[in-house]
């Protein structure tokens, strides 16, 4: 069927990373829609700042760990984009946070989906869903299929994958008035552009030592990173068609890709800090990943120790050092034969939109 006029969606977490660039994508792409509405527990004013005179885009504020502002803000809505999520990795926040905001708020929307008749959500994963293992088991060139020794031991992960496990058991479950509900999910690897913190945090490194970036990580080891805009787009154009062919597209999940290339961490955070006159210093790891290893016991000691006073939660850790440190890269065009989806924005035109950002922070004195 064709997408209907006059729609309103919902984008909840609107305000973070992800979601301010896929609002800003609804606006400029989405003719049939009417209105936005932007969820989050903390507003971006700016966003409202978007509304024009076809589309309103309308900032709620609320808590998606909340079912009545969950039910409050999707009331009359006709599909939800889900991208809310807590992401933590370094101890910041406690595992029963992490497990309300990301499980126990996608209970709520799936919930008020039901109970308000809403018959479409598109989910925003994760490749953590995946991995990669604390067993640092390659996933080389891998797809949707590719059989993979699955293993999670840390909140975030765990939660976004049990999150995205009820979102697909809930498609094709009866609504209100007869309906059913359709649900797919989008599982993003690295995002990397515009806003990304942890590319402001390893800026900040660098300037700590002299604008020079110690090798940590092997050059052989690979990741698959993706532009936020093209992760952006690909949300827009599953909403587009899982309304127009829900058979197809309901409880099928879909890796997040585009044409970046096969990098390790630092290696391709290199590609946007050299223009900065940053420079990687070894051609090999100087520090064994044994000694490295070590450093990240001790912090996880440390954090236990310094608990009751503080939080100590710095980025080194077993489980990012095994993440940093082990090969994780998709090949796959599902996403283009299922709905379409070609990046909208090239590699070249990434790398120039994260430079220019990257740039910005020359003149932050914060940063200083």
């Amino acid at each position: 069927m064709a997408t209907e006029k006059g729609q309103v969606y919902v984008v909840t977490g609107g305000c973070g990373f992800l979601g301010s660039h896929l609002v800003r994508m609804l606006v400029e792409q989405c003719s049939n829609l009417s209105e936005i509405r932007v969820f989050d527990l903390h507003m971006d004013k700016s966003l409202g700042t978007l509304s024009n005179d076809k589309i309103k885009v309308k900032l709620v504020s609320g808590d998606i760990s909340s079912y009545d502002d969950v039910r409050g803000v999707l009331s009359g809505c006709h599909l939800v984009i889900q991208t809310a999520s807590l992401v933590d990795v370094w101890g910041r926040v406690p595992r029963s946070k992490i497990t309300e905001v990301n499980v126990t708020g996608t209970e709520n929307v799936l919930r008020a989906c039901e109970e308000e008749g809403i018959q479409y959500l598109v989910y925003t994963s994760s490749m953590e869903v995946v991995g990669p293992n604390i067993h640092g088991d390659p996933f080389f060139r891998g797809n949707e299929d590719t059989e993979y020794n699955v293993y999670h031991d840390q909140a975030y992960p765990l939660s976004k994958s049990k999150a995205e496990k009820i979102v697909l058991e809930a498609n094709g479950r009866k609504i209100k008035d007869g309906k059913a509900l359709y649900t797919c999910s989008l599982r993003p690897t690295g995002i990397y552009g515009e806003g990304h913190t942890l590319m402001r945090q390893f800026y900040q490194q660098g300037l700590r030592t002299g604008r020079r970036m110690f090798r940590a990580i092997p050059s052989s080891t690979e990741h698959g990173r993706v532009y936020v805009g093209n992760v952006a787009w690909m949300h827009v154009l599953a909403a587009r068609q899982l309304q127009e062919r829900p058979n197809d597209l309901g409880g099928q999940v879909y890796f997040c890709y585009d044409d970046s290339p096969y990098k390790s961490y630092e290696d391709f955070n290199m590609e946007f800090l050299s223009s900065c006159g940053f420079r990687m210093i070894g051609s090999r790891p100087l520090v064994p990943y044994f000694l490295l290893y070590f450093i990240a016991l001790l912090n996880v000691l440390l954090q236990w120790l310094l608990h009751p006073f503080c939080t100590y939660a710095p980025i080194l850790n077993p489980y990012t050092l095994s993440v940093a440190s082990t090969t994780f890269t998709v090949q796959t065009d599902k996403a283009e034969k299922h709905f379409g989806y070609r990046p909208l924005f090239s590699w070249e035109e990434s790398k120039r939109r994260t430079i220019a950002w990257v740039k910005s922070f020359e003149g932050d004195t914060k940063d200083r």
